[in-house]
């Protein structure tokens, strides 16, 4: 297979789309689009997100220390998208797209009630670059919809519907997986174990 080489650039897709809500007063809440985002931590669990310097959030984030990751879905696909390119300085985000703020359990800035998971993050360092600031935060309480957990307490998220974003377009995420961690070491009596039981629900 022939290849051709572009310039550097960031060409590392898809990437997560989630909603960052911060503030610490309704004056101020605000919501921002981001893709630049992942995990850096497991124990303690810990994330980051990436800011261009000029947007409004950076400011507020950058005063409060604290923010919520909200994740999307496609139902949310149009505020996420609009929460991407509006600025908090000429609008009210939540209400011009009628989102509900919640107010977080350990920071002082709302969640997305809308959100069918939010993390509550708190400002740990932050990484400067030069065209964006890396705040990297304690992820310091989740909350999960109901809806997302099965008879047993297990949380189903692919019923979520989360989206990506893939070089400028936004994508649904197939709600049927490809396999499980380590499926491409699984022994023989494993996988038909786990058929046998797939049979048995279904």
């Amino acid at each position: 297979m022939s290849k051709v080489t572009f310039k550097p650039g960031t060409m590392l897709n898809p990437v997560p789309v989630i909603m960052v809500s911060c503030g610490s007063s309704e004056t101020d809440y605000n919501i921002i689009t981001i893709a630049w985002t992942g995990i850096v931590n497991s124990e303690p669990p810990m994330t980051y997100i990436s800011v261009r310097k000029s947007r409004y959030s950076h400011q507020i984030i950058e005063k409060n220390k604290e923010f919520v990751i909200n994740l999307c879905t496609e139902e949310l696909s149009f505020q996420a998208d609009y929460c991407g390119v509006k600025s908090g300085k000429d609008v009210d985000k939540f209400k011009e797209l009628q989102l509900t703020p919640v107010m977080g359990k350990e920071v002082n800035c709302p969640m997305i009630k809308e959100s069918p998971v939010n993390l509550e993050c708190r400002v740990r360092d932050i990484i400067e670059y030069p065209s964006h600031d890396m705040f990297i935060a304690d992820i310091i309480s989740v909350h999960v919809d109901e809806s997302l957990l099965n008879g047993k307490g297990k949380l189903e998220l692919e019923k979520a519907g989360l989206i990506c974003y893939n070089h400028g377009d936004y994508y649904g995420l197939q709600k049927k997986p490809i396999g499980k961690f380590g499926y491409s070491v699984m022994k023989d009596k494993t996988k038909k174990r786990i058929v046998r039981e797939k049979n048995k629900k279904g």
